[in-house]
């Protein structure tokens, strides 16, 4: 009798071993997303925009890599927002074609085709949402040559991790933008972090 009661011990104990073992496993595939920030100034823009505006970029890459949930603020614009705001694939101290649009204006509408973007707001203004492959739009005219076509989300995830996306917003006074910041992951430090450079 004990020696039947000692089977079934170890046989419970190795069953509970290996269910313990599989739900780590599975902890391991439940890791949060990867943090985005971004600090957006004028003295990022190229050239150097003089602005008392500033703004946030705050983003999660959701673990699968598949969207990308945002909230982008701004404020102190000296320029009316009648352009855009956007994400960027470039590296600091270069402009680069737009990816994402996070908002729009009459004078300047995002391309047909992608979900629907808001209008952007003058001064001031919050936007937040959820990046899919559907956001990406082709990277076009004098920056063609950056080969992203629309809907290609694993090159923007690839740029953003690599940290040669950017987030600016455009107003009628700095048509190429008026406050701009490089995207990075929270916690990393290097040559692309938003820390001032000469």
């Amino acid at each position: 009798m004990k020696v039947l009661f000692r089977a079934a011990l170890v046989v419970l104990t190795l069953f509970l071993s290996v269910a313990v073992a599989k739900d780590k496993g599975k902890d391991k595939d439940k890791s949060p997303g990867s943090v985005l920030h971004a600090e957006l100034i004028g003295f990022q823009e190229v050239p150097v925009v003089s602005t008392v505006a500033t703004g946030e970029f705050h983003g999660v890459i959701n673990p699968g890599d598949q969207l990308i949930d945002y909230t982008l603020t701004y404020s102190g614009l000296q320029g009316a927002t009648t352009q855009q705001a956007h994400i960027h694939i470039g590296q600091r101290s270069v402009n680069g074609g737009i990816v994402i649009w996070f908002c729009q204006s009459a004078a300047a509408p995002a391309p047909p085709g992608i979900p629907t973007v808001p209008q952007c707001t003058n001064g001031s203004g919050t936007f937040s949402g959820t990046i899919t492959a559907a956001n990406v739009v082709a990277i076009g005219g004098a920056n063609v040559g950056q080969q992203v076509s629309a809907g290609e989300f694993s090159k923007v995830i690839t740029a953003i991790r690599a940290g040669k996306a950017y987030a600016n917003v455009h107003t009628n006074l700095s048509t190429g933008g008026e406050i701009r910041g490089q995207i990075r992951l929270l916690g990393k430090k290097g040559d692309d972090d938003d820390e001032d450079e000469d």
